[in-house]
């Protein structure tokens, strides 16, 4: 049962997303130290990149994200939501570990099939990433995600923290041990703030999966 002292935290995610990804370990991170609520949400990055002109390669790896998000919605309403931690994870260690080729030339379909075996999902479920009527149920999911006045300014992760909408943190490794707790509870200040909206500074370093 969530309290006070458990802080509800609503983690929307696109599967394909490297730094989305590195949100997640670090969530998790939190969580293995200290009682947290953590659901999982389906967000889409072709949804958020709509009617924007991109490179033709970001162009290719959007398109196929939607592919992945399409069996995740299927197997959300085979299973529930529970599912997705598990379903991520599977996907996460495909997409963001050496074994797979990185960008619009990933085995997007390897990468389906191993985390729906690795979840004991049916195999079936990979019929949904070439199955429009899924798009709707996707599109339900990533619009829970905004709040009016939000929509164009976050993305892929965002969360739902004490009742505010953040895209991010975004990180480029995951943070460890005390240093996990230290910057949840930092954000957790500036999620209360009501006038804070944004802080932002130059990426250095390349990201780190491990």
């Amino acid at each position: 049962m969530t309290t006070e002292e458990t802080p509800r935290v609503d983690f929307w995610f696109d599967p394909v997303s490297p730094y989305t990804w590195i949100t997640f370990r670090w969530l998790l991170e939190v969580e293995r130290q200290r009682p947290l609520d953590l659901r999982l949400h389906l967000m889409s990055l072709y949804l958020h990149n709509e009617g924007r002109q991109l490179p033709d390669w970001q162009r290719r790896a959007v398109d196929q994200s939607l592919r992945v998000v399409r069996v995740a919605a299927a197997a959300t309403e085979a299973k529930g939501e529970g599912i997705l931690r598990e379903l991520y994870t599977a996907l996460g260690n495909c997409f963001h570990f050496p074994g797979y080729v990185r960008g619009q030339d990933r085995d997007y379909d390897g990468a389906i099939t191993t985390a729906l075996a690795e979840t004991g999902l049916p195999a079936s479920l990979a019929a949904a990433a070439d199955d429009p009527s899924w798009d709707e149920t996707v599109r339900r999911s990533h619009e829970a995600a905004l709040l009016p006045g939000t929509e164009g300014h976050v993305g892929t992760p965002t969360l739902h923290v004490d009742g505010a909408v953040w895209f991010g943190p975004v990180l480029r490794a995951t943070p460890r041990g005390p240093a996990a707790l230290e910057l949840f509870d930092s954000f957790r200040v500036l999620a209360r703030n009501p006038d804070f909206f944004e802080l932002k500074r130059g990426r250095t370093g390349g990201i780190d999966f491990g």
